[in-house]
């Protein structure tokens, strides 16, 4: 399983990379729970990077032999608690998530995509749950109403029901990813330019934007300990200090 999810760290940015391109790197379980440890704790890093091995897929979903020892109902909540687990471990990672998708990004890879937060893709990417095409499963109220907040209800019914899988172009309409690069070695390029960019910002700012967007959508309660993290923080003191200084802050993230 080690060599089936990379992770590595530099320059203060870090990398997951599905490694599975013989599969369309198909996540296992392993994977999944790997996943989850990195964005729990992603080490001695500003941003993550989130992507896959080669320019056919990002993650064409669970790999379905994961599903051949389903015996019944029991299983398949198993299977949607892990899966709410570790998306939302990636929701609540420290540090900003950045989802680089060149090819097929489907099911369990799609689900991935849209809990990090921001996503862009290569001109070849594909996005979508062709499910009712497929599987005949279904998707947990966490992943419906992630996707409900990224596009909008007419837009699930027509991805789920009709089994669309959205072009780059089309992802780009909707609101799925914020940009497309013509290539993968300019997907990469951007990625970490990005992952630069976030890596130089208040981490608590972004942590608590981030963190309110999700009670919105979730009807979770208000901010207030939101509002007292930054504005309390040593983050802040330094903002106002740097600002007035006319020199750049620098963030400790507290």
């Amino acid at each position: 399983m080690t060599q089936d999810l990379l992770y590595t760290q530099r320059d203060g940015i870090g990398t997951v990379t599905f490694n599975r391109p013989q599969a369309r790197n198909a996540l296992t379980f392993a994977m999944y729970e790997r996943l989850a440890e990195i964005a729990t704790a992603p080490g001695d890093v500003r941003a993550l990077i989130v992507t896959g091995s080669g320019d056919k897929a990002f993650a064409a979903g669970t790999d379905i032999n994961q599903f051949r020892a389903f015996s019944g109902a029991d299983d398949a909540m198993a299977y949607e608690a892990r899966i709410d687990r570790v998306l939302g471990t990636i929701e609540r990672c420290p540090v900003p998530t950045v989802a680089a998708i060149a090819g097929a990004c489907t099911g369990g890879g799609a689900a991935i995509a849209a809990a990090c937060d921001l996503r862009i893709a290569a001109a070849n990417a594909r996005f979508g749950f062709p499910i009712a095409r497929t599987l005949g499963n279904c998707l947990s109220m966490s992943n419906i109403a992630r996707l409900n907040a990224l596009v909008g209800p007419a837009r699930v019914i027509e991805m789920i029901f009709t089994a669309r899988l959205y072009s780059a172009t089309d992802a780009l309409s909707v609101g799925l990813v914020t940009e497309v690069l013509p290539d993968q070695p300019a997907l990469e390029s951007r990625a970490l330019a990005l992952a630069t960019l976030l890596a130089g910002h208040a981490p608590l700012t972004m942590r608590a934007t981030r963190e309110a967007l999700r009670r919105l959508r979730d009807n979770l309660p208000p901010d207030e300990d939101l509002i007292r993290l930054c504005y309390t923080s040593r983050d802040f003191r330094e903002g106002m200090d740097a600002f007035l200084d006319k020199r750049p802050p620098v963030w400790r993230g507290a």
